[in-house]
């Protein structure tokens, strides 16, 4: 799992440092990358784990509107990726601009087997805005025995 934060920058290039802790996580699985913009920022997703996915969303029926809409504005965005020798990501230029991703960028791992690349502005914005909402969602997640 990807926990934490860590603050970096893309290089000209698009290439994007991958913190030695998520590195360590990436370990665990085989194969490759999947990024994916969401909207707000950059999902990183392991293959294995996105291999999961894609099976959940082949076991739904074909036409059920959800799943076709899912499959063209989310799964048809993903591209793949790998680390090279110096444990970086190159993000290619189309998901970069989806997410908003400039120059500055957090990290964030929050205990799944996925982490989020923010445009650092971005990211301080929707926190600034949410953290009111913590303690109510504390108390959501103890009623479902979290």
């Amino acid at each position: 799992m990807f926990r934490g934060r860590y603050q970096h920058t893309l290089d000209p290039k698009g290439r994007l440092s991958v913190p030695a802790k998520f590195r360590d996580a990436l370990a665990h699985y085989e194969g490759g990358l999947i990024v994916v913009p969401d909207g707000q920022c950059l999902e990183v997703h392991p293959l294995e784990e996105w291999q999961r996915i894609e099976t959940k969303l082949r076991e739904q029926p074909s036409f059920n509107p959800e799943v076709r809409e899912v499959s063209r504005l989310y799964v048809s965005r993903a591209k793949d990726v790998s680390l090279d020798s110096a444990g970086r990501i190159l993000l290619p230029p189309d998901v970069r601009e989806l997410a908003g991703l400039h120059k500055e960028v957090t990290l964030v791992g929050g205990g799944l087997p996925r982490f989020e690349i923010w445009d650092r502005t971005r990211f301080d914005e929707y926190e600034r805005n949410r953290s009111e909402r913590l303690p109510s969602l504390f108390d959501r997640l103890s009623g479902m025995g979290v």
